[in-house]
């Protein structure tokens, strides 16, 4: 293919079906290059750029300089670097595929992002959001069953809702469907499976006559999926009952199950395994936080640390 023969648009259509198809990337994955790609179009399009072929690298600065200068919608440094790592992307491919001469975004640099260590709670602040689900009403059962299954496997909420019955094997594994639909067997404990055993014969049935048909393992009150929006308000509720005094989301029972399993001995590669990353290098963030956690005792410990 010759540069200037497909438009802006066709140009970035052709890319997103190139990584939902060659590299197997979630929906939210592509609908977030989607979003990334039509802000960088609609500065190149003002610019009056509708070829490919035209972009030229002083286009590429003058979209980072948008980002950075922004006063409607200031962006954090992680989201002007997945944004300006969208565009990289995007030139790449255009490269590749003979669309343009030369990769003008090659050069394009991300702000440097500070190391942020993911905040996990202590074992006793998660074992008193667990208890806030104590309950025998349907959806007790159900919100222990959850949030039960949410710190025992490290799974993300989106993981977690999209779990079907089927996908509970033998009771002590589940199948979960990472990023890129990769699949990942996790062991699940005996306090979870004791909650998913409860709530699939005393709850689940409650829940199921109430709605269509669906395969789905966690239910709402009028028998559908729960979504993650409902997950998040389930354990929002749960941690406000456990007087808490601190936010925490689905991604802290995540941060909780790494944390807690390297503080206990666990290999980084294990836990690297359970959590579905694709490096090491990201699971071994989780390592900083036992280290801190290890200096502040010794710290406070030692009479001669300080």
């Amino acid at each position: 293919m010759s540069p200037g023969e497909v438009s802006l648009a066709v140009a970035v259509d052709r890319y997103l079906r190139h990584v939902a198809i060659e590299r197997g990337l979630s929906d939210n994955t592509i609908q977030a290059y989607r979003r990334d790609l039509g802000s960088y179009s609609d500065v190149l399009i003002r610019r009056g750029i509708d070829d490919p072929s035209l972009i030229s690298s002083a286009d590429v600065s003058a979209f980072a300089h948008e980002l950075r200068t922004r006063a409607d919608r200031p962006l954090t440094a992680s989201s002007m670097a997945r944004m300006l790592s969208s565009v990289r992307g995007f030139h790449r491919f255009l490269l590749e595929e003979g669309m343009v001469a030369a990769d003008v975004a090659a050069e394009a640099k991300p702000p440097k992002l500070s190391m942020r260590l993911p905040k996990a709670i202590s074992i006793e602040q998660m074992a008193s959001v667990l208890a806030a689900t104590d309950g025998d009403d349907i959806q007790s059962l159900r919100d222990k069953a959850l949030l039960e299954l949410l710190y025992a496997t490290g799974a993300r909420v989106s993981e977690a809702v999209g779990l079907n019955v089927d996908d509970v094997i033998d009771g002590d594994i589940v199948r979960l469907f990472g990023k890129g639909s990769k699949q990942r067997i996790v062991p699940v404990g005996s306090y979870a499976r004791a909650a998913i055993d409860a709530y699939l014969v005393r709850a689940r049935p409650a829940f199921s006559v109430r709605g269509r048909a669906t395969p789905a393992l966690f239910l709402g009150i009028r028998g559908q999926r729960v979504s993650r929006q409902n997950a998040w308000l389930i354990i929002r509720a749960a941690a406000e009952k456990a007087k808490l005094g601190i936010e925490i989301s689905p991604h802290t029972f995540r941060h909780s199950f790494a944390t807690h399993l390297l503080a206990g001995g666990a290999d980084v590669r294990v836990v690297q395994e359970l959590l579905g990353h694709s490096s090491v290098a990201t699971t071994q963030i989780y390592t900083m936080v036992t280290a801190d956690t290890l200096r502040d005792m010794y710290t406070t410990a030692h009479p001669r640390a300080r």
